[in-house]
Protein backbone atom coordinates (compact mmCIF):
# COMPACT_ATOMS: atom_id res chain seq x y z
CA UNK A 1 0.00 0.00 0.00
CA UNK A 2 2.98 2.34 0.99
CA UNK A 3 4.64 2.52 -3.10
CA UNK A 4 1.26 2.72 -4.15
CA UNK A 5 0.23 5.77 -1.97
CA UNK A 6 3.39 7.12 -2.64
CA UNK A 7 2.67 7.25 -6.61
CA UNK A 8 -0.70 9.26 -6.06
CA UNK A 9 1.03 11.67 -3.50
CA UNK A 10 1.86 15.08 -4.68
CA UNK A 11 5.68 15.20 -4.04
CA UNK A 12 5.51 17.58 -1.19
CA UNK A 13 3.72 15.04 0.78
CA UNK A 14 5.17 12.00 2.96
CA UNK A 15 3.69 8.64 2.09
CA UNK A 16 4.59 7.93 5.74
CA UNK A 17 2.71 10.46 6.96
CA UNK A 18 -0.22 10.10 5.14
CA UNK A 19 0.17 6.18 6.24
CA UNK A 20 0.20 7.18 9.86
CA UNK A 21 -2.47 9.65 10.23
CA UNK A 22 -4.58 6.84 8.08
CA UNK A 23 -3.33 4.47 11.19
CA UNK A 24 -4.39 7.10 13.39
CA UNK A 25 -8.06 7.65 12.03
CA UNK A 26 -8.46 3.86 12.15
CA UNK A 27 -7.63 3.99 15.86
CA UNK A 28 -10.21 6.65 16.27
CA UNK A 29 -12.32 4.64 14.80
CA UNK A 30 -12.43 1.19 15.52
CA UNK A 31 -15.25 0.19 13.21
CA UNK A 32 -12.87 1.28 10.38
CA UNK A 33 -10.93 -2.12 10.60
CA UNK A 34 -14.45 -3.93 9.77
CA UNK A 35 -14.21 -2.20 6.15
CA UNK A 36 -13.38 -3.99 3.57
CA UNK A 37 -10.01 -3.47 1.84
CA UNK A 38 -10.75 -2.54 -1.25
CA UNK A 39 -12.91 0.28 0.18
CA UNK A 40 -10.65 1.21 2.82
CA UNK A 41 -7.53 1.64 -0.11
CA UNK A 42 -9.93 3.66 -2.67
CA UNK A 43 -10.56 6.56 -0.25
CA UNK A 44 -6.91 6.82 0.79
CA UNK A 45 -5.90 6.82 -2.83
CA UNK A 46 -8.15 9.29 -3.48
CA UNK A 47 -7.32 11.59 -0.95
CA UNK A 48 -3.87 11.01 -1.77
CA UNK A 49 -4.21 12.24 -5.60
CA UNK A 50 -5.35 15.59 -4.34
CA UNK A 51 -2.52 16.13 -1.90
CA UNK A 52 -5.11 15.67 1.61
CA UNK A 53 -5.19 14.05 4.73
CA UNK A 54 -7.37 12.33 6.39
CA UNK A 55 -6.87 13.91 9.52
CA UNK A 56 -10.83 14.66 10.53
CA UNK A 57 -10.25 18.36 9.67
CA UNK A 58 -9.62 18.67 5.90
CA UNK A 59 -10.98 15.17 5.33
CA UNK A 60 -13.10 12.21 7.48
CA UNK A 61 -13.56 8.16 7.21
CA UNK A 62 -16.68 6.66 8.02
CA UNK A 63 -17.92 3.05 8.58
CA UNK A 64 -20.84 2.66 6.37
CA UNK A 65 -22.79 -0.45 6.88
CA UNK A 66 -23.96 -1.66 3.41
CA UNK A 67 -27.50 -3.56 4.04
CA UNK A 68 -27.26 -4.89 0.11
CA UNK A 69 -24.02 -6.05 -0.10
CA UNK A 70 -24.25 -6.84 3.95
CA UNK A 71 -20.42 -5.13 4.11
CA UNK A 72 -18.85 -2.41 6.10
CA UNK A 73 -17.64 0.02 3.76
CA UNK A 74 -15.03 3.38 4.16
CA UNK A 75 -16.94 6.42 2.99
CA UNK A 76 -14.69 9.38 1.85
CA UNK A 77 -16.62 12.75 3.19
CA UNK A 78 -14.38 16.01 2.34
CA UNK A 79 -14.45 18.94 4.71
CA UNK A 80 -15.33 22.66 3.99
CA UNK A 81 -11.75 23.04 5.30
CA UNK A 82 -10.18 20.19 2.36
CA UNK A 83 -12.51 21.60 -0.49
CA UNK A 84 -11.49 25.23 0.68
CA UNK A 85 -7.67 23.85 0.38
CA UNK A 86 -8.29 22.86 -2.82
CA UNK A 87 -10.06 25.77 -3.94
CA UNK A 88 -7.23 28.23 -3.19
CA UNK A 89 -4.42 25.47 -4.72
CA UNK A 90 -6.74 26.05 -8.51
CA UNK A 91 -5.71 29.95 -8.26
CA UNK A 92 -9.07 30.67 -9.72
CA UNK A 93 -9.64 31.84 -6.07
CA UNK A 94 -8.24 34.96 -3.67
CA UNK A 95 -10.44 35.03 -0.72
CA UNK A 96 -13.70 32.43 0.36
CA UNK A 97 -15.32 33.11 3.73
CA UNK A 98 -18.31 30.83 5.16
CA UNK A 99 -20.28 31.17 7.98
CA UNK A 100 -23.47 30.13 9.82
CA UNK A 101 -26.69 32.23 10.55
CA UNK A 102 -27.92 31.99 14.18
CA UNK A 103 -31.16 33.09 15.74
CA UNK A 104 -30.65 36.59 16.70
CA UNK A 105 -28.04 37.76 14.16
CA UNK A 106 -28.15 40.91 12.30
CA UNK A 107 -28.11 39.25 8.72
CA UNK A 108 -28.73 41.52 5.27
CA UNK A 109 -28.65 39.65 1.72
CA UNK A 110 -29.78 41.47 -0.87
CA UNK A 111 -29.55 41.08 -4.74
CA UNK A 112 -27.28 38.17 -4.63
CA UNK A 113 -25.12 39.70 -2.29
CA UNK A 114 -24.78 39.85 1.78
CA UNK A 115 -24.25 43.16 2.77
CA UNK A 116 -24.30 42.70 6.78
CA UNK A 117 -23.56 39.79 9.29
CA UNK A 118 -23.75 40.50 12.94
CA UNK A 119 -23.76 37.10 14.73
CA UNK A 120 -26.12 38.23 18.23
CA UNK A 121 -23.13 38.17 20.87
CA UNK A 122 -21.50 41.42 19.02
CA UNK A 123 -24.36 43.07 18.99
CA UNK A 124 -24.07 46.62 20.73
CA UNK A 125 -27.61 46.76 22.10
CA UNK A 126 -27.59 42.91 23.55
CA UNK A 127 -25.69 41.24 26.34
CA UNK A 128 -23.64 38.39 24.99
CA UNK A 129 -25.20 35.15 25.55
CA UNK A 130 -25.34 31.48 24.53
CA UNK A 131 -26.18 31.15 20.85
CA UNK A 132 -28.93 30.74 19.11
CA UNK A 133 -29.94 27.69 16.92
CA UNK A 134 -28.63 27.67 12.92
CA UNK A 135 -31.28 28.55 10.73
CA UNK A 136 -28.73 29.55 7.26
CA UNK A 137 -25.48 29.42 6.26
CA UNK A 138 -23.95 31.40 3.18
CA UNK A 139 -20.65 31.88 1.67
CA UNK A 140 -18.42 34.77 0.09
CA UNK A 141 -15.84 34.00 -2.70
CA UNK A 142 -13.89 36.42 -4.26
CA UNK A 143 -12.23 35.37 -7.66
CA UNK A 144 -9.05 36.14 -9.61
CA UNK A 145 -9.72 39.53 -11.31
CA UNK A 146 -12.34 40.85 -8.65
CA UNK A 147 -15.23 38.96 -9.65
CA UNK A 148 -17.52 38.17 -6.40
CA UNK A 149 -20.14 35.33 -5.81
CA UNK A 150 -22.21 35.24 -2.91
CA UNK A 151 -24.61 32.13 -1.73
CA UNK A 152 -26.94 31.77 1.25
CA UNK A 153 -29.22 28.47 1.95
CA UNK A 154 -31.93 27.91 4.49
CA UNK A 155 -31.43 25.65 7.80
CA UNK A 156 -34.41 23.20 5.60
CA UNK A 157 -32.12 23.58 2.35
CA UNK A 158 -29.45 21.66 3.99
CA UNK A 159 -31.08 19.54 5.97
CA UNK A 160 -33.04 18.53 2.64
CA UNK A 161 -29.03 17.66 1.41
CA UNK A 162 -28.43 16.28 4.34
CA UNK A 163 -30.99 13.60 4.11
CA UNK A 164 -29.77 12.50 0.59
CA UNK A 165 -26.17 12.00 1.92
CA UNK A 166 -25.13 8.37 2.62
CA UNK A 167 -23.49 9.81 5.88
CA UNK A 168 -26.49 12.43 6.92
CA UNK A 169 -26.67 10.15 10.55
CA UNK A 170 -23.25 9.59 11.34
CA UNK A 171 -19.67 11.51 10.99
CA UNK A 172 -19.57 15.11 10.42
CA UNK A 173 -22.75 15.71 10.17
CA UNK A 174 -23.57 14.66 13.85
CA UNK A 175 -20.19 16.04 15.41
CA UNK A 176 -19.65 19.13 13.39
CA UNK A 177 -23.02 20.40 11.65
CA UNK A 178 -21.58 23.88 11.30
CA UNK A 179 -18.80 23.08 9.29
CA UNK A 180 -21.12 20.46 7.12
CA UNK A 181 -23.26 23.22 6.57
CA UNK A 182 -20.82 26.03 5.01
CA UNK A 183 -19.58 23.20 3.10
CA UNK A 184 -23.08 22.20 1.41
CA UNK A 185 -23.46 26.47 0.78
CA UNK A 186 -20.16 26.46 -0.85
CA UNK A 187 -20.55 23.41 -3.37
CA UNK A 188 -23.54 25.25 -4.40
CA UNK A 189 -21.59 28.03 -5.06
CA UNK A 190 -18.95 26.49 -6.57
CA UNK A 191 -21.48 25.91 -9.70
CA UNK A 192 -20.79 29.39 -10.63
CA UNK A 193 -17.11 29.35 -10.19
CA UNK A 194 -14.45 28.13 -12.47
CA UNK A 195 -12.94 25.50 -10.36
CA UNK A 196 -10.15 23.05 -11.49
CA UNK A 197 -10.26 19.33 -12.19
CA UNK A 198 -8.92 18.18 -9.37
CA UNK A 199 -11.81 20.31 -7.47
CA UNK A 200 -14.46 18.75 -10.06
CA UNK A 201 -12.60 15.20 -9.59
CA UNK A 202 -13.00 15.68 -5.23
CA UNK A 203 -16.72 16.74 -5.61
CA UNK A 204 -17.65 14.02 -7.57
CA UNK A 205 -16.27 11.16 -5.23
CA UNK A 206 -17.28 12.66 -2.33
CA UNK A 207 -19.92 10.26 -0.93
CA UNK A 208 -21.78 13.29 0.83
CA UNK A 209 -23.05 14.02 -2.51
CA UNK A 210 -24.10 10.61 -2.94
CA UNK A 211 -27.28 9.29 -2.08
CA UNK A 212 -27.62 6.11 0.52
CA UNK A 213 -27.90 2.94 -0.86
CA UNK A 214 -31.17 1.25 -0.95
CA UNK A 215 -31.72 -2.41 -1.37
CA UNK A 216 -34.71 -2.92 -3.74
CA UNK A 217 -37.25 -6.01 -2.69
CA UNK A 218 -37.48 -8.13 -5.22
CA UNK A 219 -40.50 -8.40 -7.34
CA UNK A 220 -43.01 -11.17 -7.03
CA UNK A 221 -43.69 -13.07 -9.85
CA UNK A 222 -47.03 -14.74 -10.94
CA UNK A 223 -47.61 -17.85 -10.48
CA UNK A 224 -48.22 -19.86 -14.03
CA UNK A 225 -50.61 -23.20 -14.49
CA UNK A 226 -49.27 -25.21 -16.81
CA UNK A 227 -53.20 -26.71 -17.13
CA UNK A 228 -54.29 -23.50 -17.67
CA UNK A 229 -51.72 -22.75 -20.18
CA UNK A 230 -51.45 -25.67 -22.22
CA UNK A 231 -55.74 -24.90 -22.74
CA UNK A 232 -54.90 -21.34 -23.51
CA UNK A 233 -52.66 -22.60 -26.47
CA UNK A 234 -55.21 -24.97 -27.30
CA UNK A 235 -57.65 -22.29 -27.62
CA UNK A 236 -55.43 -19.99 -29.31
CA UNK A 237 -55.60 -17.28 -26.50
CA UNK A 238 -52.11 -17.41 -24.98
CA UNK A 239 -52.47 -13.65 -24.55
CA UNK A 240 -55.27 -11.78 -23.85
CA UNK A 241 -56.54 -9.75 -27.06
CA UNK A 242 -56.87 -5.89 -27.15
CA UNK A 243 -60.71 -4.41 -27.16
CA UNK A 244 -61.46 -3.56 -30.72
CA UNK A 245 -61.34 0.51 -31.35
CA UNK A 246 -64.80 1.85 -31.52
CA UNK A 247 -63.61 5.21 -32.27
CA UNK A 248 -61.78 7.46 -34.07
CA UNK A 249 -58.48 8.41 -32.17
CA UNK A 250 -58.19 12.28 -31.07
CA UNK A 251 -55.71 14.37 -32.60
CA UNK A 252 -53.18 15.14 -30.53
Amino acid sequence: MLDEVAKALPEHMSPERQIRVTLTALTKTPKLMECTEASLLKCLMDLSSWGLEPDGRRAHLIPYNNRRDKTVECQLILDYKGIVELCYRSGYVTNIHADVVRQGDVFTFNLGKVEMHVPWAFRLDEKPADAGDIIAAYCYVEMKGGAIKCEVMTRGEIDAIRKRSMSGSSGPWVTDYSGMAKKTVFRRASKWLPVSAEMQDAFSRDHDSMPPIQSQPAKKVKAINLEDLTQERTDGKLFDEPAAQTTAPEDD
